[in-house]
């Protein structure tokens, strides 16, 4: 909708002149369905079309095999072998193509839109050509946190992406079962891209780099702020997460929002969803404040008048029921044209982009047919639902109802006025559309089966069969109308799933790691045990009992198990001397001469409950027990063994060198590396020892070794800094141990040198540095990834 149509009138009444227009326009087309005026120019539209996308059978091809490309869910195989038969520069040309028509609201006839789309697929096209064969379950870029981070650099973005996967990380924290959780994070995704390319797109050629880091920063922000509508408002209205009662509740808080502009508090919740809906009602009230604050007035008005159309035709739409007979087919069709349309233009007046009626114009045509396409593809699963949609009320009652409007032929009827009426027969966007239309045809077709697929088209294409005939010879015939957005969205959608998957595994391991550890770690009483060792055991076994996260040996035993084949239970002596030297380490960190803790791991510090002799005792006697662990590891080779003690010896120096360094710097302001240095000798060459000890023992090659001992060192130091900002921003009852306790010691730790945001940018550098070296590993150990992304975003 053009922003001049609104004219600001308040968001009743430019929901009403939305109405008319929308109105207008599904005359229109029912018109052009009713005498089927739009057939005899589509049909032409498509013999044209046809040329591109069915060859001639040579002599040659008769006798011979015809070769299928690769499977394009195999990522990496797939596009090269379009840049080996010469068809990635098409494959990428309709699909920047369409994503500059459908999301950016560009004409394909201008000049510039040709020169930009060439310059993106050639950008494209260097980058995806990165890829190998076999790389399908390589995480996609708005994934792989460390490319993000890495292409956040380049542009001078990164307090803005920190910011981002913090956000995102809340998000798939918070998605309720009952809704899909890939989805509402894919759409998310998706809003927050789109907002910035429209931001992009905006940008002159010769802004400078820091007003373009501002722009692209504002961006990121505002693209969450609107794109949190999607999993919150709409997914979750459309989901049965919240009973009818709180649905009601909570749509009036959204459209009251939208009409004062202002979130209204939450007063007394009725519901069961209380903790969901105060944590939903905190984003959205923030996102309403980041977009306020960005926004001029006039802007901000524009977008609650744009927000209150999309949210109103939504409600109408959702509040409809599949078991009412008598809707119109206006109550059916309007709403939809307003929602579909009104969805993206919300986005330019997120982004207080100035008036385009060229946008407007081609955005609120194109809409319907998007929506078409996507009701088509997801009927049966709204018909499982009870959703209605055009598709699902005409399966169910177009018998009874000859007065219907067939929803697959007013798409067909929308296509047309596409190409002839909005973008003025332009062949480009003739290619694109139908590149798209027959591209959605041949995916449900592989979809649902050939038999079903038959069915349908019986089904909504029995009214105009001589032009269905043509459209399923292109369905199929027709080769090169698939697009690398749908592509993207697979691979997006798998990745999103496996993503969730390993890490349920991953906590899973652990779980089961430190359940099995735990059991282990009491030492003993022997009999005939000395009244003066009694004690001393039940110090240590005090401290080993503390509510520990037991992350070292956690990560030797699956390391160890999982990853080198050695068996569980000849490890346990290996999984004790660890988590023995590690206590032994916290007990003396606590004492009053060194960092003088009174809680560690939920509890009272050993000295605290005994008293400084003791605790210096038991940690005396636990790092004999732990060298007493190690010498018993007897179904290994010797020599192996030997080298693991020595090592570990080593390493028991080195930590000891990094805490007297740590005593010796309390006062002193240090520079970044004196930091480092002490964080590596005091945390790092723990987390190291976890992974090279296993792999000594499993007499891993040396080079392998050296990667671990890196991906070690980047990730110690990403936790210490974590361990650092939780320092500062961490609650006491879920951290276990008080916090500030860095500050009241006048200690130097990476905030106080870098400053909280400083100390953020400098951990997801280690991130970024870890995750490079896993990449050199010749084994994909995802828990190592996992224990990464559990490092940067734990609370404890």
């Amino acid at each position: 909708m053009n922003t001049h149509y609104i004219n600001h009138a308040g968001p009743d009444a430019s929901y009403r002149l939305a109405e008319e227009k929308a109105a207008q326009y599904f005359s229109t087309l029912n018109a052009q369905v009713k005498n089927q005026s739009f057939l005899p120019i589509l049909t032409n539209d498509i013999q044209l079309w046809k040329r591109n996308h069915i060859s001639k059978p040579s002599l040659l091809s008769l006798f011979s095999k015809k070769k299928k490309g690769p499977d394009s869910r195999d990522y990496g195989r797939y596009i090269q072998w379009l840049n080996y038969t010469g068809k990635l520069d098409d494959y990428l040309d309709r699909s920047v193509s369409y994503i500059y028509m459908r999301d950016l609201g560009k004409a394909l006839d201008s000049p510039e839109t040709k020169n930009r789309i060439q310059r993106i697929v050639a950008d494209v096209k260097r980058y995806v050509l990165q890829l190998k064969a076999g790389e399908s379950d390589k995480l996609p870029a708005t994934l792989d946190l460390a490319e993000l981070y890495r292409g956040s650099q380049k542009l001078g973005i990164e307090a803005s992406t920190i910011w981002l996967i913090d956000k995102l990380r809340g998000v798939a924290a918070h998605i309720p079962e009952g809704m899909s959780a890939e989805h509402a994070e894919r759409k998310l995704l998706k809003i927050i891209i789109g907002v910035m390319m429209h931001v992009y797109e905006e940008l002159d050629a010769d802004v400078s780099p820091s007003v373009r880091a501002q722009k692209l920063s504002e961006a990121i922000r505002l693209g969450y702020s609107y794109g949190l509508t999607y999993p919150f408002i709409d997914d979750l209205l459309d989901s049965h997460v919240l009973t009818p009662e709180e649905k009601e509740q909570y749509s009036h808080m959204i459209r009251s929002a939208l009409l004062t502009g202002i979130v209204p508090e939450i007063k007394l919740w009725t519901g069961s969803n209380q903790e969901l809906i105060q944590y939903i009602h905190a984003e959205l009230k923030e996102a309403f404040e980041t977009i306020e604050n960005i926004q001029s007035e006039e802007s901000r008005q524009v977008f609650f008048e744009q927000s209150y159309v999309f949210f109103q035709s939504q409600e109408q739409d959702r509040a409809k029921s599949l078991a009412y007979a008598s809707y119109t087919n206006e109550e059916l069709y309007i709403p939809v044209i307003l929602k579909s349309s009104s969805s993206r233009q919300v986005v330019r007046s997120v982004i207080a982009a100035s008036v385009d009626d060229g946008f407007d114009h081609r955005t609120f045509y194109y809409g319907l047919y998007n929506q078409l396409a996507d009701d088509f593809a997801d009927m049966f699963d709204d018909m499982n639902h009870g959703a209605v949609t055009p598709y699902t009320y005409y399966l169910k009652y177009r018998h009874q109802r000859p007065d219907l409007m067939n929803p697959f032929e007013l798409y067909w009827a929308v296509i047309h006025h596409l190409i002839h009426g909005v973008h003025h027969s332009d062949s480009s966007t003739r290619e694109v559309i139908l590149d798209r239309a027959i591209n959605g045809l041949k995916r449900c077709k592989e979809r649902v089966g050939t038999e079903k697929y038959n069915e349908i088209m019986d089904i909504f294409a029995s009214g105009i069969p001589t032009f269905n005939k043509l459209v399923q010879q292109m369905v199929w015939k027709a080769n090169d109308v698939d697009f690398f957005d749908k592509l993207l969205r697979d691979q997006l959608v798998t990745a999103l799933r496996n993503n969730q998957r390993e890490k349920e595994e991953f906590f899973n391991t652990i779980d089961k790691a430190r359940d099995q550890i735990n059991s282990v770690l009491k030492i003993p009483k022997e009999d005939g045990i000395s009244p003066m060792k009694e004690p001393l055991i039940d110090a240590a076994n005090y401290s080993l009992e503390g509510d520990g996260k037991r992350l070292r040996p956690i990560l030797s035993w699956t390391i160890a198990v999982n990853t080198f084949g050695l068996n569980a239970s000849e490890i346990v002596p290996l999984l004790r001397s660890i988590e023995y030297m590690h206590t032994a380490s916290l007990i003396f960190d606590d004492l009053p001469s060194q960092d003088n803790a009174s809680i560690r791991r939920g509890r009272p510090t050993l000295h605290q409950v005994h008293n400084i002799a003791t605790a210096e005792l038991t940690g005396l006697l636990l790092i004999q027990r732990a060298i007493k662990e190690q010498s018993s590891l007897k179904s290994f080779d010797p020599k192996a063994v030997l080298a693991l003690m020595q090592y570990s010896a080593h390493k028991t120096e080195e930590m000891c060198m990094g805490q007297a360094m740590d005593l010796d710097s309390k006062g002193k302001v240090l520079n970044l590396d004196q930091l480092n240095m002490i964080c590596f000798y005091k945390t790092g060459v723990a987390f190291e020892a976890s992974l090279v000890m296993p792999a000594i023992l499993a007499q891993i090659p040396e080079k392998e070794i050296e990667t671990l001992k890196k991906y070690a060192y980047h990730a110690g130091i990403a936790f210490q800094i974590k361990d650092d900002l939780l320092d500062l921003e961490g609650d006491t009852h879920v951290l276990g141990k008080p916090v500030g306790q860095d500050a009241q010691n006048n200690n130097s730790n990476f905030v106080s040198i870098l400053g909280q945001g400083g100390a953020r940018k400098e951990m997801w550098e280690h991130y970024c540095l870890a995750m490079e070296a896993l990449k050199d590993l010749p084994r994909n150990i995802a828990f190592l990834r996992h224990l990464l992304n559990y490092f940067v975003n734990r609370d404890r």
